[in-house]
Parts: structure tokens; sequence; C-alpha cells
């Protein structure tokens, strides 16, 4: 049914309660999948103010929109007569469950939450060339936690070795916390396509779960 560049399919969506309280994020597909079936509806920031429609109306929006309104950071899908602007946001209808409260603790939000830079050199690396240090060494009865894991380059981490950063005379950039929200929702927000989620997650005390 939809035809579109790969970065359009590539975006996110940001999916709300009937509440309008975030609950998770979906891809596009999935996104336009719950509104063809009328399971949700669109929810738009428009001069200020957020205005809800269903497919058909965000349909009639979007080949407004299309003619007249088209900016930079807009990703659109073309049907066989048309094109529909991507949402930034959906609210399903039937839905009233709270969003999940914790940050999950893997390898992948560390990464995120340290941005991929070593918290020892400061420098920024592939992930593949990354590695996670304990802080103090579970030689030392250190833990798996948020507070005591970092990212590190290979050449600090292999500096440090089986020491704290005290006795290796180095020193963090800055000290590590457990994330309030998950660190790639964090990476998404400093795009400026996603701005429109800003009202539903500042105003919260929630994180968000990636599926």
């Amino acid at each position: 049914m939809y035809s579109s560049s790969s970065s359009a399919l590539d975006a996110s969506v940001l999916v709300l309660n009937k509440l309008f309280m975030a609950i998770h994020i979906i891809s596009v597909r999935r996104a336009f999948c719950l509104l063809c079936k009328n399971l949700a509806e669109v929810v738009s920031l428009e001069d200020g103010q957020f205005l809800t429609y269903d497919f058909e109306s965000w349909r009639e929006v979007s080949e407004y929109r299309a003619r007249r309104f088209r900016q930079a950071d807009d990703d659109w899908l073309r049907t066989v007569n048309t094109e529909i602007q991507v949402p930034r946001v959906i609210r399903l209808m039937d839905y009233d469950r709270l969003p999940k409260q914790a940050v999950k603790f893997n390898r992948r939000n560390i990464f995120a939450r340290d941005n991929n830079q070593c918290q020892y050199c400061g420098k920024k690396f592939p992930t593949s060339e990354l590695s996670l240090d304990h802080i103090v060494p579970r030689s030392q009865g250190g833990v798996s936690s948020w507070e005591n894991i970092v990212c590190a380059c290979v050449n600090c981490n292999v500096r440090k070795g089986g020491r704290t950063p005290k006795e290796a005379h180095m020193h963090l950039i800055r000290k590590p916390e457990k994330p309030k929200r998950s660190p790639l929702l964090n990476l998404k927000m400093t795009h400026t396509k996603y701005q429109s989620w800003k009202t539903f997650l500042d105003n919260a005390y929630w994180s968000v779960e990636l599926k």
C-alpha cells in the first residue's frame, strides 16, 4: 500500500495511552496498522495545541499539507493516489494501562546513556570498539549496576586493569547514574523531528520502553 524513502520507514512514533501518557515507541509500519484499524488516532501539535485525527481525517490533512506546508523534518509515505504524512505521536483509543517505570539495565542502554563515549578519556567510539568497565572491580566486590558500570575504550580498560580509578590514577568524566528514562529515547530527542514528544515526556516521571 505504501512506498517511501527508507528514512520515513526508519522513523519512530511515540505511543500514548488513552490518558495521554507515553507508554512506548513503535515503528511507522506498526503505527499505520493501528491507525487503519481505528485502534489509534494521530496527535498533532499545531499552533501550540495538540489536535487529534482519525485515519481518514489525517489523510485529508496530509493532502493539504503536502501541497502547502511541507517542512524539512517531515516524513512522507506515498500511496497509490496520494501522500500521507508520518505522524510523530499516536494515541491508543481503548488502552489505559500505565507506562512501565523501570529502564532496563542492559548493554545497549549503558552505551546509549554514555553516548558511546569512553568515560575515562572522553573520546567517542563505535560500539564495537567499546567495552563495559566495572568502576570498582568485581575482584574487589564491585557489583553490576548503573552506578558501577561505564563505557570504556580498549586502551583505557587495559590501562585501568583490575584497579579502581583512584588506584590507576584515572578520572571519570562524569558520575554514572541510573537514567530516569530510556537513554535511547534521549538520543532520539536530540533530533528536531521528535520535539513534539517533549511535552509528553518532560511533564512525567515515567520511563519509555523501546519496543
